[in-house]
């Protein structure tokens, strides 16, 4: 659930070996920000969200977003049994969400992260075991490497939203008929970084550690550097 904190034990034991560097992974951000950009999408474009079907590849790490679309008034499937667990029953209550969280990550956070999260080689290869749920998508939301590992050749017509992309990515998804990419995260030469590296850069703007440093505060930050999300139409 929202507001409650699971972290991967493995990524652990890399953050207590530094010292005196301040770490920051993006979940100090994650949800108002992504939360933000989706209501700044529905209310000030002219990107329709209400009656769509939206699939949001993983809800645990998007709580935000996908309270943004439920919101807006989208048709919603959360696939975070299909896409972390390989098992193919699609979630569509947030909460199912609530009950898959409590019960499972817990467990999870014990596993390798090579199981749950796309690494190295694994990367670059496709996979279209599930490539219905796309199919019966308008709006595909979550990680790009997430979205890009199962996504069909064939994107006609839907949006993307999502971060950490390059411009080969963007030209990828324009290639697969892509309507409008969506990033939640300033684009920068190219590329959209993830919100660890833009919660990163606020730390710095703030002056502050970010233990000092509420999600109200990263609101009015944001807010202050004037980002707006990127909103790319492609064809």
């Amino acid at each position: 659930p929202q507001g409650k904190r699971y972290t991967i034990k493995e990524s652990e034991r890399i953050v207590k070996v530094i010292k005196k560097t301040p770490i920051v992974d993006g979940t100090g951000i994650k949800y108002v920000l992504e939360k933000s950009v989706v209501k700044y999408i529905d209310t000030q474009t002219d990107i329709v969200f209400k009656g769509k079907k939206a699939l949001v590849t993983i809800t645990v790490d998007r709580f935000g977003m996908a309270e943004g679309l439920i919101e807006a008034g989208c048709e919603m499937t959360f696939g975070d049994l299909i896409f972390s667990l390989n098992i193919p029953i699609p979630l569509h209550s947030f909460r199912s969400i609530e009950i898959f969280a409590r019960l499972l990550l817990p467990i999870l956070v014990y596993v390798p992260i090579k199981y749950l999260y796309p690494t190295g080689e694994k990367q670059e290869k496709s996979n279209l075991k599930y490539v219905k749920y796309f199919q019966d998508a308008d709006i595909i939301a979550g990680d790009y490497l997430g979205i890009s590992q199962y996504m069909p050749e064939d994107m006609g017509g839907k949006t993307i939203i999502t971060n950490t992309i390059t411009s080969s990515n963007v030209e990828d998804l324009k290639k697969r008929g892509v309507n409008y990419l969506i990033t939640t995260t300033p684009e920068f030469e190219g590329r959209s970084f993830g919100t660890n590296v833009f919660q990163a850069t606020l730390v710095a703007i703030s002056g502050k550690s970010p233990e000092e440093l509420q999600p109200e505060d990263y609101l009015k930050l944001i807010e202050k550097t004037g980002f707006k999300p990127r909103i790319e139409k492609l064809n």
